[in-house]
C-alpha cells in the first residue's frame, strides 16, 4: 500500500499520463461472454485515459448472472451464406443471428 494516499496516486498517475476520473450515476455495466452476461448493479466505475488507451474500473457489490440463449446453425447453412455473400464466417453468423435464422434474409442484408 502507497503511503500519502490519494495525493500521491494522482501525481503518480499525472507522471505516466493517465487522467483519473469518477464516472457517477451508472445504473449497470454488463459482461457479455459467449454463454453468459453478468449484470453488475449500481456500480463505482473509474475512467483512467492514457495517451493511447482508456482503462475502467468497476467495483460492484450487487452481481447478477444469466445463462445466453446460444443459437446454433447447422454447418451447412453457414457455408453457404458464407459462399453466396463473400463475407467471413464471423459474418456470416451475425447475419443469421441477425435474421432469425433465415438464410435468403441473412444474404440479402449481407450482399445490399
Amino acid at each position: 500500500m502507497m503511503r500519502g494516499g490519494n495525493r500521491e496516486m494522482r501525481r503518480m498517475l499525472d507522471k505516466m499520463g493517465l487522467e483519473m476520473k469518477d464516472i457517477g450515476n451508472v445504473e449497470e455495466v454488463i459482461i457479455k461472454t459467449e454463454t453468459k452476461e453478468l449484470y453488475l448493479l449500481k456500480p463505482q466505475v473509474i475512467e483512467m485515459k492514457g495517451k493511447e488507451s482508456t482503462i475502467f474500473q468497476v467495483i460492484a457489490s450487487e452481481i447478477e448472472e444469466k445463462e445466453r440463449d446460444v443459437p446454433t446453425f447447422k454447418e451447412e447453412d453457414i457455408v453457404l451464406v458464407i459462399q453466396q455473400a463473400n463475407v467471413s464466417r464471423e459474418k456470416a453468423i451475425q447475419a443469421l443471428i441477425d435474421a432469425h435464422g433465415d438464410m435468403a434474409q441473412a444474404i440479402l442484408s449481407l450482399t445490399t
